[in-house]
């Protein structure tokens, strides 16, 4: 009876201590939307950038294996590093995490090194902020596990721990909370040429149950949404997706482009991961009735699935994770290159041999289709072991026309440029 009582007692004051945390938040929320002081400590968090962790990343970085003419390098050391957004103007990189913490990364002394990695907007509490986007007029938005921010000029009120702040969707509304899961919980965003707000929603099941499937067809759960920019006139962009963990437009033709993770559980070598393209809104890609490409679930196949399923463009090695995207815009790279995706592969969990932990490049055709991917640079697993030396998560291009590679599992964020 004591330990009863004990984990009783315990368990209300962990509810007492969330609930006026969660109190503070929402106080410190409604203060920065009026431009006023929370009172948070202008000492801000940072994170060493020397040292041994960062002797290390540089050493094992002498394994990874790129074209002629490339190198990588250490650009940050940024914990739990997971998906980027890149500033328009000061070059500062705010790097999303799959915990509660969101980092600023600043190359101050312009040598294509951050020296600064601090906490961004450290007076607010966050869950799962793994995806941050950035306007090209310089707002910043987080897309939580159920909630998403903005933050208007955020490369100018980043130096404080007060930054102003807006609520989109309020929490609990970007997803049903009786659907909210740890599984599948990491949400990335993009502003389309629209100037609307596109998020990718994972459902969280290895396969959908049937009696969930329409209701998450509804809400957008296993799909991408999007809605104005203030968060009205929401709708789903696309459905039958697994776990969209990735998203970019193409800047040549405005369509959308997506990363997908496929079942688990059917096999080493089947279903192939996706990298898929949206060519009109309302668009069906094929899941919970195709695990992966063409590849028939267990638990839908005497189920008709949809007679318009679309096919990836792109089939990608099974279970090696594909997560972020984007299309490179910068100049610096040979033409081969230019207008082409980089996707990062986070590896595979649970394969027999592990695969992946790597990053991509698929070239495009005329007609805007894919062409043949190519591995553009890998390394970060150490194939005598099965061994991880780093988990690539995103990719985006930098001002300079470098290429910035996260890592969550090295805590880093990697820069990787051309000279010929």
């Amino acid at each position: 009876m004591r330990i009863r009582h004990l984990i009783a007692v315990s368990s209300a004051l962990a509810l007492a201590a969330g609930a006026a945390l969660a109190a503070d938040d929402t106080k410190n929320l409604e203060k920065l939307s009026k431009f006023q002081l929370t009172g948070t400590s202008m000492d801000i968090p940072t994170i060493p950038q020397e040292g041994k962790k960062a002797e290390n990343i540089r050493a094992f970085l002498r394994h990874v294996k790129l074209p002629q003419g490339f190198k990588i390098d250490l650009f940050a050391i940024v914990p739990d590093a997971r998906h980027m957004a890149v500033g328009n103007n000061v070059g500062t990189v705010f790097v999303g995490t799959r915990k509660s913490k969101v980092y600023a990364a600043t190359d101050r002394d312009m040598d294509r090194e951050a020296d600064e990695v601090k906490e961004f907007a450290p007076s607010l509490r966050m869950n799962v902020p793994n995806g941050p986007c950035m306007s090209p007029d310089g707002f910043l938005f987080i897309a939580e596990h159920n909630r998403v921010l903005v933050y208007p000029a955020a490369e100018f009120f980043y130096e404080t721990p007060d930054v102003a702040a807006f609520v989109v969707v309020d929490q609990g509304q970007l997803v049903p909370v009786e659907e909210e899961s740890f599984n599948h919980g990491a949400r990335t965003c993009a502003i389309g040429p629209d100037n609307k707000l596109y998020i990718t929603l994972g459902q969280p099941h290895n396969v959908t149950p049937a009696e969930k499937v329409e209701l998450y067809r509804k809400v957008g759960l296993g799909g991408i949404i999007r809605m104005e920019r203030d968060g009205t006139k929401r709708e789903v962009v696309a459905t039958g997706i697994r776990n969209s963990v990735g998203l970019a437009f193409n800047p040549a033709n405005g369509q959308l482009w997506f990363t997908d993770n496929q079942v688990d559980g059917m096999g080493d070598d089947i279903p192939p991961g996706e990298i898929n393209r949206i060519t009109a809104t309302g668009q069906h890609f094929g899941f919970p009735w195709y695990g992966g490409g063409k590849t028939r679930t267990t638990e839908f196949q005497n189920s008709e699935p949809p007679a318009d399923a679309v096919f990836p463009e792109v089939e990608m090695d099974a279970h090696a994770a594909d997560l972020g995207m984007t299309f490179y815009t910068g100049r610096t790279f040979p033409e081969k290159y230019r207008g082409g995706i980089f996707s990062a592969q986070h590896g595979s969990w649970n394969r027999t041999t592990p695969v992946g932990a790597r990053v991509m490049f698929t070239p495009l055709k005329e007609d805007g289709s894919a062409g043949k991917t190519e591995v553009f640079a890998d390394g970060w697993l150490d194939e005598s072991t099965g061994e991880y030396r780093g988990r690539p998560v995103d990719v985006k291009t930098y001002l300079d026309g470098s290429l910035l590679v996260s890592d969550d599992k090295a805590g880093a964020i990697y820069r990787i440029s051309y000279s010929n």
